[in-house]
């Protein structure tokens, strides 16, 4: 079957993948103008990050988040360190304009999601997938055996396009034998391995997913090339052997210590002269969109402990753990590779 992970579809899903993966992104927008009145305020008094997030006693992360949106949105200029209204926000967003739209908004400030997204901002802490009221958050969820078989499958079909689109921007073929790191249903790993003969993989997944990785690896014919192992990368060391790490996907569920933990724990394990390869859906150097990744952002700032990273900030924690050579490649779908080396 590794045919199937070669042949590219007819037509560009990347429209569908962006109705999805911006789904939250307007009811930030709600929550900041109607619960917050976050754009009233700036026009006041231009604040920086911190000084937002002490006046309204949110959460840095989230309100990270919501502020590069609002970039993105083109409602907020950031100048230096300081954010402020645009002229169409100045208009149409703060309590003084005649032309106030706060009231149109604030009709729909009820909804679940806005209601979520505002305790998110407050605490920091995710809330429930799907905003499922009455569930534990995506990390718990995930060592139940049911809701790891969905996710995986959800995380699967997404893969078949955008493994393929990674695999063909990056060579591989010194590599020959590649740690997929969280590597979910292993679509990235053996995807990979349909796009270079001599590589070899195995999936680092924690269990009940370790399981639905086998199964899933399996059905694709691939096992005798890419096999997998049990393990918390949170929990143990990576383990060794290996000469080219793939992080897809993984970062941008958590928040900035754990991804410095787990680039860390990639330097440490991997051989000498060995690559890390990060494929996710990055910001762009100064984190002023686009406003795709900006809207992907809020999603995963409501369910996980993390959100989009930008490609500076990327790049600065690879270097701070000893990387160099980082490089940049867009992929498909809004998705990118960053990739770094190990110093021989």
């Amino acid at each position: 079957m590794l045919d199937d992970l070669t042949r590219e579809p007819a037509t560009d899903p990347t429209p569908i993948y962006r109705y999805r993966d911006g789904l939250y992104a307007e009811d930030l927008l709600l929550a900041g103008i109607v619960w917050l009145d976050l754009f009233s305020w700036l026009a006041e008094h231009p604040s920086d990050l911190n000084g937002v997030v002490q006046h309204f006693e949110l959460s840095e992360r989230p309100t990270d988040v919501m502020l590069t949106l609002f970039v993105a949105m083109g409602l907020l200029d950031r100048r230096g360190p300081l954010y402020c209204v645009t002229p169409r926000a100045a208009e149409h967003l703060c309590a003084q304009s005649p032309w106030y739209l706060g009231p149109y908004y604030e009709s729909l400030k009820e909804r679940p999601v806005c209601r979520d997204l505002l305790r998110v901002l407050k605490s920091g802490k995710p809330a429930s997938w799907g905003s499922e009221q009455g569930k534990q958050d995506w990390h718990k969820s995930m060592e139940s055996e049911a809701f790891a078989q969905q996710f995986t499958a959800a995380m699967d079909c997404r893969g078949v396009f955008l493994a393929q689109a990674a695999a063909k921007r990056v060579n591989l073929a010194p590599r020959r034998a590649l740690l997929d790191i969280a590597g979910g249903s292993g679509i990235y790993a053996c995807s990979f391995c349909a796009h270079c003969p001599s590589l070899r993989a195995t999936v680092l997944e924690k269990p009940p997913v370790d399981r639905i990785t086998a199964a899933a690896i399996a059905k694709r014919g691939l096992s005798e090339r890419v096999s997998v192992a049990a393990g918390d990368m949170l929990a143990q060391p990576l383990p060794g052997g290996f000469d080219v790490h793939l992080l897809s996907n993984v970062l941008h569920d958590w928040d900035v210590p754990v991804v410095q933990q787990l680039l860390r724990a990639s330097f440490t394990a991997l051989a000498p002269g060995g690559q890390l390869v990060i494929h996710d859906a990055h910001l762009n150097e100064d984190k002023t969109g686009p406003l795709h990744v900006a809207e992907y952002s809020v999603l995963l700032m409501h369910s996980t402990e993390g959100r989009c990273y930008g490609v500076s900030e990327i790049g600065e924690y690879l270097r701070q753990a000893g990387f160099d050579n980082v490089q940049f490649t867009p992929t498909a779908a809004a998705r990118s590779l960053i990739t770094a080396d190990k110093p021989v």
